[in-house]
């Protein structure tokens, strides 16, 4: 029994503990290349939210991870067999509902660790803080935690080298031969603002990519994930302990 983890831990034992920070990690259910699974998303977001959380509870932190959510933000691949979609306007639903248990029995910071660029909760944050204003709320992208450049070849944006690898290091029973990956070729948008990032648009997903990737996953290797997945742990865990240990009412300096 992982004593942060709330699926593992009983009623009895958890009564006896004052969590500070609540983990609520956020996934998505879709595909992931030819040779990555559907859960890929999944997988990686309870991996990182319970050994970040590792780090942080050996810190001292009292945290305690939540189930992951398995669904996320999937509009543009609407005709991707099977990629499960929610809404904006559901995971708001869900975030307040979560807050309120929260909320409810004392636990005044929540900590979303999102695995899918798909989402996006910063404006479900803005309109949640002015609900919950003793709470302090806050998202972080784990895939943006330390710079890929310093460990893989290729940037990931979706199946590629860095997920691979990741992948490979936690499940790798669940990972075909890199033989069978396609090679995650992707077209970009015509429009000039949209290419150089200060404008946006969503992307239609098939008419960008064949095989559903989007980064080459062929230089992946488990050694890779692992060392990989132990800089950012460490640097998730950190962010943790900090949060957990700031006082709400003192977040700033100069």
């Amino acid at each position: 029994m992982r004593p942060y983890i709330l699926s593992e831990i009983n009623w009895k034992a958890i009564q006896e503990i004052k969590y500070q920070l609540a983990v609520l990690p956020w996934g998505a259910c879709e595909a992931h290349n030819y040779h990555l699974p559907y859960g890929t998303d999944i997988i990686e977001a309870e991996s990182v939210a319970a050994e970040a959380a590792r780090i942080a509870w050996e810190k001292g932190t009292r945290l305690v991870v939540l189930p992951v959510i398995p669904f996320g933000v999937n509009t543009g691949q609407f005709d991707v067999k099977l990629d499960m979609n929610m809404n904006p306007s559901t995971q708001l639903a869900v975030l307040r509902d979560v807050l309120d248990v929260l909320h409810r029995h004392g636990i005044y910071k929540l900590a979303i660790l999102n695995s899918h660029g798909g989402n996006d909760f910063r404006t479900m944050i803005r309109e949640l803080g002015l609900q919950f204003p003793s709470m302090f709320l806050c998202q972080c992208n784990w895939y943006q935690a330390v710079d890929q450049k310093e460990f893989f070849e290729n940037k990931d944006d979706h199946a590629g080298e860095m997920e691979t690898s990741v992948i490979m290091h936690l499940t790798p029973q669940l990972v075909l031969p890199l033989t069978e990956a396609g090679d995650g070729a992707a077209k970009k948008f015509r429009i000039a603002g949209i290419r150089e990032g200060w404008a946006w648009a969503e992307r239609k997903w098939t008419q960008v990519t064949k095989d559903t990737g989007v980064g080459d996953p062929r230089k992946a290797s488990a050694e890779k994930g692992a060392r990989y997945f132990k800089a950012i742990t460490e640097k998730i865990g950190n962010f943790f302990h900090e949060i957990a240990t700031a006082d709400n009412n003192d977040m700033y300096s100069l």
